[in-house]
């Protein structure tokens, strides 16, 4: 796939409209997008993959998961983020292709359809960090903490998430990293009921 010359300017424009989203509506967390972000790059580097196509992806994949939260409609987020997505990149005429990786970036990153490329396998993969990781748990909780105020209902939904995202881990250089830090946290919640 011929990678068009104006595909580093879409992402820096793709995230800055999903950092304003964030900004709008409070979710997902600044510095969860960020981590994910920076973890993302880093795998199409370690892989070879398109940067800015991941880039891309991690922006529109929860771009409006904040709405959705707000509007009590979190199970539409990824439709939601995919139309999103869709007007977002409508003006920037990109190859059919090159938005097919983006689409697919966006629906497949909870693990419900299959990866097209790398690129939408290396967002989904990123996309776990951010409640498997120390750092990703950590911030998570204290989020939960904000919004729940029972400790156990922050457990339970922060052990669920990280349950959830370990199912969808994919790539081995991921899985090597996070799996220990997932049975390290199995043990801790256990231990903390």
């Amino acid at each position: 796939m011929i990678m068009p010359k104006n595909l580093p300017s879409v992402a820096d424009e793709a995230i800055l409209y999903a950092k304003k989203e964030i900004e709008a509506y409070g979710v997902p967390d600044m510095l969860h997008f960020e981590f994910s972000l920076e973890k993302a790059k880093w795998l199409a580097d370690v892989l070879g993959a398109d940067v800015d196509l991941v880039s891309i992806g991690v922006a529109m994949m929860d771009v409006k998961l904040g709405q959705a939260f707000q509007e009590k409609r979190v199970q539409e987020h990824i439709a939601m983020s995919l139309l999103a997505a869709r007007q977002f990149l409508s003006p920037f005429h990109l190859p059919t292709e090159v938005e097919a990786t983006i689409f697919n970036a966006v629906e497949a990153h909870h693990g419900d359809i299959p990866f097209q490329s790398i690129e939408a396998e290396i967002c989904a993969n990123a996309d776990c960090y951010k409640f498997i990781h120390p750092k990703g748990v950590f911030l998570y909780l204290s989020v939960l903490g904000k919004r729940l105020s029972n400790f156990k209902d922050c457990l339970d939904q922060a052990e669920a998430k990280m349950d959830e995202k370990m199912r969808i881990v994919s790539l081995p250089v991921v899985k090597k990293e996070l799996e220990p830090f997932y049975k390290t946290f199995k043990q801790y919640f256990a231990m903390s009921r």
